[in-house]
C-alpha cells in the first residue's frame, strides 16, 4: 500500500513539474498598431517561419483561401470607416483572408473575424471588402511572415504581407482631410452648447468663477430648443451662485414643471429644496 501512494506521490509531483514548463509557440502571436493621419488601425496575427519550406504554391497552396497567417485569423480594426479600393469599410474588426496565386493575391476583408482557420468557401454576404494586389519579388528570404504599414501618408498607408520571397501591399484611405475639415468649421464656428455647458458646470462643481459660468450656461441654453430638467437645475443653481436669485427660482420653477412631467421624485425634491431655500 505504501508503494502504491509513493508512485502516486511521484506521478502526482512529475505532473505538476510538467505543467509548469512553458514552451515558445511555433507561430508566435503578434499586434501591429499605426495612427494613419487621425485614424487608429491594429492589426492582430500569427507570423509562422519558413524553416525550409516552399511557402507559396507549396505549404500556402495557390488558389486556394488562405487565413494570412497562423491559427486565430489575422484581424484588423479600423478606429474610422476607410476606403479599400473602391469600397467603403465601415469602423470596426474584419478577418483578412487571402487567396494567392504565383502575380496576384486576392485580399478579402471578412466581417467574420473570429474564431481560427478560414472557411472552406467565403459567405459572401460576410466579404466587406475584395481587392486584387500585385506580388512583388523580394531579393531576400523573409524567414518569418511579417504584416506592416507602409508608404504612410496624412490620408493613406499600405499594408505590407512580407514571407518568402514575395511582397503583397494593399493601399487603404482614411477621411483625414473630412475629419480635420469638420473640426476647422466646428473651431472657427465658435463653441457650441456641449462646450459651454461642460465648461459653465464644471465652473460651478470646483467654485470657480460664478458670473463667467452665468454667461457660459446662457449661451449654452441659448443653442438648446428644448432644455431638460436636469440641465435647468444647473442653470438655477449656477444663477444662485452668481448671486441672481430671482433669476434663479424662475429657472427652479420650470426644472420642478419639467421633472413633474417626466415623474422624477429626486429632481422634483431637489427644486423643491432649493426654491424654499432661495425664498427665504
Amino acid at each position: 500500500m505504501k508503494k502504491v501512494l509513493l508512485l502516486l506521490l511521484v506521478f502526482t509531483f512529475s505532473f505538476s513539474v510538467n505543467a509548469q514548463i512553458e514552451t515558445p509557440a511555433p507561430s508566435p502571436a503578434a499586434k501591429v498598431e499605426q495612427k494613419v493621419g487621425l485614424t487608429d488601425v491594429s492589426i492582430e496575427y500569427s507570423r509562422p517561419n519558413m524553416r525550409g519550406r516552399t511557402i507559396f504554391g507549396g505549404l500556402v497552396p495557390y488558389g486556394k483561401i488562405w487565413r494570412t497567417g497562423a491559427n486565430a485569423r489575422t484581424k484588423i480594426t479600423f478606429s474610422d470607416d476607410v476606403v479599400v479600393g473602391e469600397t467603403t469599410l465601415k469602423a470596426g474588426s474584419y478577418a483578412i483572408f487571402t487567396i494567392p496565386q504565383a502575380d496576384t493575391w486576392e485580399v478579402i476583408f471578412y466581417t467574420d473575424h473570429a474564431g481560427g482557420g478560414a472557411p472552406a468557401e467565403l459567405d459572401e454576404t460576410k466579404v466587406a471588402a475584395r481587392v486584387t494586389a500585385q506580388v512583388d519579388p523580394v531579393e531576400m528570404n523573409i524567414e518569418t511572415f511579417t504584416i506592416s504599414f507602409d508608404d504612410l501618408t496624412s490620408s493613406s498607408a499600405v499594408i505590407g504581407f512580407l514571407w518568402e520571397k514575395s511582397y503583397v501591399g494593399v493601399t487603404f484611405k482614411v477621411p483625414t482631410d473630412a475629419s480635420v475639415m469638420a473640426s476647422i468649421d466646428k473651431a472657427m464656428a465658435g463653441p457650441g452648447f456641449g462646450e459651454y455647458y461642460a465648461a459653465a458646470t464644471y465652473y460651478l462643481a470646483e467654485g470657480k468663477d460664478a458670473a463667467q459660468a452665468k454667461k457660459w450656461i446662457d449661451k449654452a441654453m441659448a443653442m438648446n430648443k428644448e432644455p431638460r430638467f436636469w440641465q435647468l437645475r444647473q442653470q438655477s443653481l449656477i444663477y444662485a451662485a452668481a448671486g441672481d436669485k430671482m433669476g434663479a427660482i424662475a429657472l427652479a420653477k420650470k426644472s420642478l414643471a419639467a421633472a413633474e412631467e417626466a415623474g422624477n421624485a429626486d429632481y422634483v425634491k431637489m427644486n423643491k429644496d432649493s426654491l424654499a431655500e432661495w425664498a427665504q
